[in-house]
């Protein structure tokens, strides 16, 4: 299928139809021979119970989101509130990370883990497809660790949100 570019009108109303949709917020990490590299992602989604598998996409195969798709392991926090000022260093180039003060540690298998986290999964990348200038991974999930029973932070509007612990379901 060839790739045509689309009408800038378009790239904006797709902008804009994602930008008020919340999503929840997680942390991509893995150690890697040159230390420890994650990102901030409300990317991840469900794909499949057996064997189980999640999908995520990054905006390019460089830097940090490089270094994740050429690891061997990952594991996904899923982040409450009190992560929220992590969230926003793992976001940007440059911004601290895997600070003692963010509570990070290793497992017993050495593996990174956040204090507060609630979940963790950790997984091995299975296939990636390349979408315009982002790339979707597909990760099967080898590990689900259960976390705190905190509230999800959320992004939504170009902002982090508490999820509302008051909120009525439906």
């Amino acid at each position: 299928m060839a790739h045509t570019d689309p009408a800038p009108e378009l790239v904006d109303r797709f902008k804009l139809a994602f930008r008020d949709h919340p999503l929840a917020v997680t942390l991509i990490t893995a150690e890697t021979a040159e230390g420890p590299v994650g990102l901030t992602a409300s990317s991840v989604s469900s794909v499949a119970i057996d064997p189980p598998a999640v999908s995520f996409s990054v905006t390019r195969a460089t830097g940090t989101a490089g270094a994740l798709l050429r690891a061997d392991n990952l594991q996904i926090h899923f982040l409450a509130p009190e992560h929220v000022e992590t969230a926003r260093q793992f976001s940007f180039t440059g911004g601290e990370r895997f600070t003692d003060v963010q509570g990070w540690s290793h497992d017993d298998a050495g593996a990174l883990q956040l204090a507060g986290s609630r979940g963790r999964l950790t997984g091995t990348i299975r296939d990636t497809v390349s979408v315009g200038g982002s790339v979707l991974v597909v990760a099967e999930i080898d590990g689900v660790e259960p976390g705190s029973v905190a509230q999800p932070l959320i992004y939504s509007a170009r902002t982090f949100h508490a999820f509302d612990a008051d909120h009525a379901a439906l």
